[in-house]
Parts: structure tokens; C-alpha cells; sequence
């Protein structure tokens, strides 16, 4: 009885682990199969509370970011304090305010940073050893958060589009933040303890190129900071000097090949002005290739006007240099030199004067002859600030000393166009110009002018003889059209006999004493000689604008660069 019972309950209990084995296993596999199939993985949820009070404290902090705290003054502050008092005024200064679109918003801010910005401004410039070394990336991290940024389209014509004399700058509107954090970087740039080993961690080649994009500013007052910034750095750093010259060349490549617009342009060749007059000499091959390959083709480009003063300054400079490069800068003049643009071509008359002011006698003959050439062509011009710019030359007394040691191949060269042009210009203050040239060149060689004169009248003589020969052929013509019998037709449809005969007029002999009153005509006139500009139109000013640039001071009038005694 008590085996059969024990028996029974063996069997139970092994039933019953049987089925808690297979319910389990049962399980398993229903988990496996919706693990594979149907699970997806729950994102984690925050709170809504909490999301939504942590926005608000980003918008507070953002709020509170623009409420700058007006810290003590630098000067009441002990010694011991005020490079952490300095660095935290620097930090304060990182902070941007809207000047464009809302520039009433934040005055009291905006006012606070111009407060400390004006005061470490004076604080640099008075005191001594204020620049430590935990300053330096302060510093430059605040030059580059308040000044490097993505610039607005410009709103001003591209190219010879662009009047400087009628179009109005477009300024900065948060110039009065922007010019003190300017002021403050030359001051620390200027400071007699800036030790330029610490800083050149700072100031490197990134730092140059966001420069440099900035002189596309449209503002002319940035500009000029901008020029004497980059102009002070180059003085300072001599391993960034190569790379600033280069990546100033990649700035000229791309205006001149592919946009012609850009702002900076002027400043950028007033900068290297400075930089060419401190080359060392011999001159670089890399220099040489700089004159040739980039300032030479920035003649070609539309708006020249804009920058033409800076331009020429940089040419003569290197030829003052080296005045081997006289004859391939004068050939890529007259290579690049204006067919129809007659201010343009203007321009290039004063240029060329300022070359030959520095020319060398020896220099001078090997380019006179395509150089007269052009003259001559240019005292033929019937625009008459041409004409009148070119005889100018013969008011120049070193160029008439270089022409009266080389009058033999000269003068032949100018003659006829003098000549011709004596009486057949229509301006009568030329012809008072071409008798001043006419008489210069027979006090220098009286006879070779009689030999020229008597040539020029052989060759009329000539041109007169092969003209008698077309008369006399259009004649034959109209005899033979006489014969026609439509000839009478022709006559009554109105149509007026033409005389095609074109001869030449008469010339008169040249005296010294016909030259010397004609001369004399045109000294009584009072004609001075007058620099030729543009006159403006009356269009309406911004008063708001002129006053903003006449209020500017310029931060350096003349650029001086320490001699490039190691050759960088």
C-alpha cells in the first residue's frame, strides 16, 4: 500500500516537471520568435517637465550672456589683479550685439563693452608690461569673434560699373565696436613688451587668410585698419611674410582672371608698396615674377581708376630697384595699352611719365622706339586729354635731355605726327603744345629738323601725286558713266554729285620764328598744366555717410616696412 502510493507520487511530481520544462521551453521560443520579428526597440523618454524647463534655461543663460556686468576700472584695480580684471573685460568683449537690424536693442550693453573696449585702449597704450603671456590668446580670440565674418553681398556696381566719385560705401553698422577692437589689436601689436614668439601661436596662417578676406569690406574705414593691421604683422612675424605676400598674389589672380571686383584692392597695393621699398637686393627671382606675372596684367582690368595711384607707386618702386625691368614692364604697358578708352589711357600717360622720371640713359634706348611710336600715335589722338597729356612730355626736362641725346631716332619718329597735327586738330590749345614740341626739337637740332621737314614734304609731294592719280581715275569713271543712258535717270532721284577728291593741303615752311609766336599765342592764353579728373555729377548725398568718413582718422598715413635683411 505504502509503495503504490509512493509510486503515485513520484509520477506526479515527475509530470509536473515535465510540463514546467515544456512551458518553459515553450516560452523561450515564443520570445526568441518576437525578439526577431515584432520587438522594436522603446526610445527613452524624458519628462516633458524637465525638457521643457531646461530650454528655458538655455534662453535665460542666452539672456543673461548679453547683460555685461560693468567691472571696476583697470587703473584703481591692484597690480596683482589686473591681468584676471584685463581677461575677463576681453571676454566680456565676446559677446555680439545686433547693430543692423535692431540697433536700439541693448544700449545699455552695447554701451558697457564700448566702455571697456575705449578702456583697454587707453590702458595698453599708457602702460607698460600689460601684455602677459595668458593676454596673448585672449586677445586674438577676441579680434577674431568680433571681426571675422562672413561679409553681405555688395551693393555697389562691379567693375568700370563703379564710380568711387558717385557711388556711396556701404559702412558697417557696428563700426563703434568694430573700430575699438581694431585700436586695441594695433595697440598690442604696437606695445613695446609684444614678444612675437609667444604670440606667433596665435597669429598664424589661418589667422592671415580671415584677414585677408576682409578686405572686401565695402566700409573704406575698416579697410584702412585692415591695411595697417595686416602691414603691422607683416613687420612682426618674419615666418609669416613669404605666405602673406603669396596669398596677397592669389587675391590679385582671382580679380584679375575671374571676378575684377574687389574692394580691397588699393589698400593691398598700398601695403606692398611699403613691403617692395624694403626688398632686399639682388632682387628674388620670386619677385621679379611677382612684377611681370601679377602687377603688370592688374593694368588690364576695368576699374584701374580705382587703384591706379598704388599701382604705378609699386611699378617704379621696382625699378627703382632694378632697372634691368624697365624695358619688360614698359613692353607689357604698351602691350596691355587701352585702344578705346580714352581716360584709361590717360592713366597710362602719367604712369609711363613716372617711369621715365627713374629711367636710366641706357634703358631709355632700348626702349624708345616702340615708346615714340605709341607717342606718336597718342599726339594724333583727336580726344584731346590724349594729345594733350602726351605733349606734356616736352615739359619734362629730364625726358627732353634723354630725347635730345637720342633726337636723331626720334625725331623722325614724331615728326609727321607733330607735323600733320599742327594745324588739322581741332583743339587749338594742342596746337600751341605741338608748336612748343616743334620748336624744342629744332633748338636741339636744327639741322635734322630741316632734313625731317624736307622729307615729310617729299612724302606729301608723293601722297599728293598718288591722289592726282585716283582723281584723275574717278574721273575717267564718271566720264564713262556720262555715256550711260541711264545717267540722266540717276540725276533726277536727287542725288547730289560728290567730290571724291581728298587732296592734301598745302604746307607752309617751319621757321623758328613762326614756332616761337605761335608759342608765344598759347602762353598768353594763361594755359596751365592741370591734372585732368572727372567732373561730378549733382546727385543727392547721404549726409550720414560723409560725415562717418570724414570723422575717420586714418591709423597710419604712410606705411613703413623694417628691411627684409634676412631675405624672407
Amino acid at each position: 500500500m505504502l509503495k503504490t502510493k509512493t509510486k503515485r507520487i513520484a509520477m506526479v511530481l515527475v509530470i509536473m516537471m515535465l510540463s514546467i520544462r515544456v512551458t518553459h521551453w515553450g516560452v523561450l521560443r515564443r520570445l526568441r520568435y518576437s525578439t526577431k520579428q515584432n520587438l522594436q526597440p522603446v526610445p527613452f523618454k524624458a519628462p516633458s517637465s524637465k525638457r521643457i524647463k531646461g530650454t528655458q534655461v538655455r534662453a535665460s543663460t542666452s539672456q543673461k550672456n548679453r547683460e555685461l556686468e560693468m567691472l571696476p576700472p583697470l587703473k584703481d584695480t591692484p597690480p596683482a589683479e589686473r591681468e584676471e580684471l584685463f581677461i575677463q573685460k576681453l571676454r566680456q568683449c565676446c559677446v555680439l550685439f545686433d547693430f543692423a537690424t535692431d540697433p536700439l536693442s541693448d544700449l545699455k550693453w552695447k554701451e558697457v563693452k564700448r566702455t571697456a573696449l575705449h578702456e583697454m585702449v587707453e590702458f595698453v597704450t599708457q602702460n607698460k608690461g600689460v601684455l602677459s603671456e595668458a593676454i596673448y590668446p585672449e586677445t586674438v580670440n577676441m579680434f577674431a569673434v568680433n571681426l571675422f565674418r562672413t561679409l553681405p553681398p555688395s551693393s555697389n556696381p562691379n567693375g568700370a560699373e563703379f564710380d568711387p566719385e558717385e557711388d556711396e560705401p556701404t559702412l558697417e553698422a557696428a563700426w563703434p565696436h568694430l573700430q575699438l577692437v581694431y585700436e586695441l589689436f594695433l595697440r598690442v601689436l604696437e606695445a613695446s613688451d609684444f614678444q612675437p614668439n609667444i604670440a606667433k601661436h596665435y597669429i598664424d596662417q589661418k589667422f592671415v587668410l580671415s584677414l585677408l578676406e576682409l578686405f572686401d569690406s565695402e566700409d573704406p574705414r575698416e579697410r584702412d585698419l585692415l591695411k595697417t593691421t595686416l602691414h603691422r604683422i607683416y613687420g612682426k612675424f618674419l615666418g609669416l611674410r613669404a605666405f602673406i605676400r603669396k596669398q596677397i598674389n592669389n587675391v590679385f589672380y582671382r580679380f584679375i582672371y575671374e571676378t575684377e571686383h574687389h574692394n580691397g584692392i588699393a589698400e593691398l597695393l598700398e601695403i606692398l608698396g611699403s613691403i617692395i621699398n624694403g626688398f632686399a637686393l639682388p632682387l628674388k627671382e620670386e619677385h621679379k615674377v611677382f612684377l611681370l606675372r601679377v602687377l603688370m596684367p592688374l593694368h588690364k582690368v576695368k576699374s584701374l581708376s580705382v587703384y591706379h595711384p598704388q599701382l604705378a607707386y609699386c611699378v617704379v618702386q621696382f625699378l627703382e630697384k632694378d632697372p634691368s625691368l624697365t624695358q619688360p614692364v614698359i613692353r607689357s604697358l604698351l602691350k596691355y595699352w587701352p585702344k578705346t578708352h580714352s581716360p584709361k589711357e590717360v592713366m597710362f600717360l602719367n604712369e609711363l611719365e613716372e617711369i621715365l622720371d627713374v629711367i636710366e640713359p641706357a634703358e631709355f634706348q632700348k626702349v624708345m622706339d616702340p615708346l615714340f611710336k605709341q607717342l606718336a600715335k597718342c599726339v594724333s589722338s583727336p580726344h584731346f586729354q590724349v594729345a594733350e597729356r602726351a605733349l606734356y612730355y616736352w615739359n619734362n626736362e629730364y625726358v627732353m635731355s634723354l630725347v635730345a641725346e637720342n633726337a636723331t631716332e626720334i625725331l623722325p619718329m614724331m615728326f609727321p605726327s607733330l607735323y600733320r597735327n599742327s594745324k588739322s586738330h581741332w583743339n587749338k590749345t594742342i596746337h600751341g603744345l605741338i608748336y612748343n614740341a616743334l620748336k624744342l626739337f629744332m633748338e636741339m637740332n636744327q639741322k635734322l629738323f630741316d632734313e625731317c621737314t624736307q622729307q615729310y614734304k617729299q612724302e606729301r609731294q608723293k601722297e599728293r601725286e598718288r591722289q592726282h592719280q585716283r582723281d584723275e581715275l574717278w574721273n575717267r569713271v564718271e566720264n564713262m558713266a556720262t555715256q550711260n543712258p541711264g545717267y540722266d535717270i540717276i540725276l533726277a532721284q536727287n542725288l547730289s554729285m560728290v567730290n571724291l577728291s581728298n587732296s592734301p593741303e598745302q604746307d607752309e615752311d617751319l621757321t623758328l620764328e613762326i614756332l616761337e609766336k605761335e608759342t608765344q599765342e598759347v602762353r598768353k592764353g594763361g594755359h596751365v598744366i592741370k591734372q585732368i579728373v572727372r567732373r561730378k555729377s549733382e546727385l543727392p548725398q547721404d549726409v550720414y555717410t560723409m560725415k562717418a568718413l570724414n570723422d575717420h582718422k586714418r591709423a597710419d598715413e604712410f606705411l613703413v616696412t623694417p628691411p627684409d635683411v634676412n631675405k624672407c
